[in-house]
C-alpha cells in the first residue's frame, strides 16, 4: 500500500511539470537574439506600434535576451530617433503543438525588478524556432479582418 501511494504521488508530481517539448524549446530560446525583420500579412504602408512601445523601424535591429529558468527577458532599442534603452519583460509559455514544439506565449512588460506596472500583456505565437532562427506572429484585427505581424529573429 505504501509503495502504491508513493507511485501515485510520483506520477502526479511528474504530470504537473512542464512538458519535454516546452523544456526543449526553452533551451533553444535561451540566450541573445536580434530582431532583424518585421513584415505584415498584407501589403501596404502601416503605422504599427509594437508592444505599445515603438514603431517597426525602431524594433528592427533590437537585441533580445531570454532567461527561461525564471521566464524573464530584456530587449534593447538603440536607434536614432527612437526611445532608446533597455526594456524588461516576463513571459509565460503555453504549449500548442507537442509534435512541433511550437507554442503561444504571453509577453508582459515589467520594470527592472520584474514587477509589472500594468496588467497589460501581449499574446504571441511562436511560429518557428531553430538553433539559429525564431519567428513570432501576432494577429490583430484591422477593420474587422485578421492582420498578422511577423517578427523574425536570429540568434547571436
Amino acid at each position: 500500500m505504501k509503495r502504491i501511494m508513493l507511485l501515485l504521488i510520483a506520477v502526479s508530481v511528474l504530470s504537473c511539470g512542464t512538458s519535454k517539448t516546452v523544456r526543449d524549446s526553452k533551451k533553444v530560446i535561451k540566450g541573445n537574439w536580434v530582431l532583424n525583420n518585421i513584415s505584415y500579412s498584407a501589403s501596404g504602408t502601416y503605422n504599427v506600434t509594437l508592444l505599445n512601445d515603438a514603431s517597426k523601424d525602431c524594433f528592427e535591429g533590437s537585441t533580445w535576451s531570454f532567461v527561461p529558468n525564471n521566464n524573464t527577458g530584456t530587449y534593447s532599442i538603440e536607434k536614432a530617433g527612437c526611445s532608446n534603452g533597455m526594456r524588461y519583460f516576463n513571459f509565460t509559455i503555453q504549449e500548442v503543438d507537442p509534435e512541433t514544439g511550437l507554442y503561444d506565449f504571453l509577453l508582459k512588460p515589467t520594470n527592472q525588478k520584474g514587477k509589472s506596472d500594468t496588467s497589460q500583456g501581449f499574446r504571441l505565437k511562436l511560429a518557428a524556432l531553430s538553433d539559429t532562427n525564431m519567428q513570432w506572429q501576432q494577429t490583430v484585427n484591422v477593420e474587422g479582418s485578421p492582420f498578422t505581424i511577423n517578427m523574425n529573429f536570429t540568434k547571436q
